[in-house]
């Protein structure tokens, strides 16, 4: 039940941010004195409507029938819109001066990046945030037997026990789930380090623990057990050889916490860094075609493809059902960011292509000395429906994917 109230809880707060990003447009370009016409939620059919002021040059305010996305309706963003009072054809959006444009379409983007931001500052004054420059703790997150050796792994199998499979070391020494592994052999570790030094561990190991706030030291009398460890590419294993306490290390994030001051600085540095990751994660969109194809047909599917809106509640689902609300609205801030970068792409229909016809027409004026007025949006229209064409077809491929083999956080 948690399950499909959570996935609601996320659409309808994704509706919202798109609802937010036209209310950035409108209050910028009402600002500016542009003719808002009409603002609505949602694409299809009406179901509701009104007026605020009455009268025809008042905005209309309403409701779609399709939830999925909105639109403001400015008055001549292109010389292609027909302009019908007269308060239409002085307040036309091209007529204006190129900043007053800029900043009308930067606005909604803009909106994005303002709510991610909150929604992260949110978050670091009542939960905290992951440490961006940390790295995780290393926890026990399974004791099992060992055995002389296993299969190899792949992907649809795990790897199994080979011959006779003694009781865990660890387990016997007390350790338990949960238990964070603080050193080996006194030497401090963390969940990137602490492999490496139980294989290079010779003898006992001396395991500094952390239970319920409450350090202590445990030896484990290590078993020789031949494993398969990934590579570095992660594309295959290798086997190695070594003393192995029976242990399956799983990690636990560093998270600092905040007052309402210091969560200023805390939240500008890790919005800034969850930035740099989603330009780097729009780049490399295209190298995940392959990815995607292949988790629909065989439905493995990679932590590391993207996702469709579909995709994103679902997920959002996941983390309610397990009361995450931090994740959630983490999640949902990473969404809106994403949402303002992908928009200030500079090609059309986006408002980073609208944004680049701006920059072009002044440029224009100024090389050539004269202003011969704005583009025409006639001669766009074949690289516009091949954006669509191209988006459109992709974020197909992503919902397939999200239905075949929908990403989970949690096995």
């Amino acid at each position: 039940m948690m399950y499909a109230l959570g996935i609601a809880a996320f659409a309808l707060c994704i509706l919202a941010s798109v609802a937010w990003h036209e209310c950035g447009h409108m209050w910028a370009a009402q600002a500016t004195g542009m003719k808002v016409r009409r603002y609505f939620v949602g694409f299809g059919p009406t179901v509701w409507s009104t007026r605020r002021p009455k009268g025809p040059d008042g905005i209309e305010y309403g409701l779609k029938a399709v939830p999925l996305g909105g639109f403001c309706d400015i008055a001549g963003m292109t010389m292609l819109d027909e302009l019908k009072t007269p308060v239409e054809r002085e307040k036309a959006m091209y007529k204006q001066a190129p900043w007053k444009r800029l900043f009308v379409l930067f606005a909604g983007p803009g909106m994005n990046f303002v709510l991610g931001a909150l929604l992260i500052y949110g978050v670091a004054v009542t939960a905290g945030l992951p440490a961006v420059d940390t790295p995780p703790k290393a926890a026990v997150s399974a004791t099992g037997c060992v055995a002389d050796s296993t299969t190899k792994p792949t992907k649809d199998q795990p790897p199994r026990p080979i011959g006779e499979c003694r009781p865990s070391p660890a387990a016997q020494a007390g350790l338990k789930f949960g238990d964070e592994i603080a050193s080996v052999n006194g030497t401090a570790v963390n969940a990137e380090t602490v492999i490496d030094a139980l294989q290079n561990a010779n003898g006992p190991v001396r395991l500094g623990i952390v239970r319920d706030g409450q350090q202590s030291e445990v030896t484990v009398d290590p078993l020789t057990s031949t494993k398969w460890r990934p590579t570095e590419d992660r594309k295959d294993y290798t086997q190695v050889t070594g003393p192995t306490i029976g242990i399956t290390v799983g990690t636990i994030g560093v998270v600092n916490h905040y007052n309402p001051l210091t969560a200023i600085g805390g939240a500008a540095a890790f919005t800034w860094d969850l930035g740099e990751k989603t330009v780097v994660a729009i780049g490399q969109l295209p190298q995940k075609v392959p990815a995607l194809i292949d988790a629909i047909r065989t439905g493995d599917r990679g932590i590391d493809t993207p996702s469709s809106l579909v995709g994103a509640s679902m997920i959002g689902g996941e983390v309610a059902e397990r009361n995450m609300w931090a994740v959630f609205f983490l999640l949902l801030a990473g969404l809106n960011l994403m949402l303002g970068l992908i928009n200030l792409l500079p090609v059309p229909p986006l408002d980073g292509g609208h944004m680049a016809v701006v920059i072009f027409e002044k440029i224009r004026d100024l090389v050539t000395g004269r202003k011969d007025g704005p583009v025409d949006y006639l001669k766009l229209a074949p690289l516009t429906y091949v954006v669509l064409a191209v988006g459109g077809s992709y974020m197909l491929l992503v919902l397939v994917a999200d239905i075949v083999a929908p990403l989970k956080l949690f096995n």
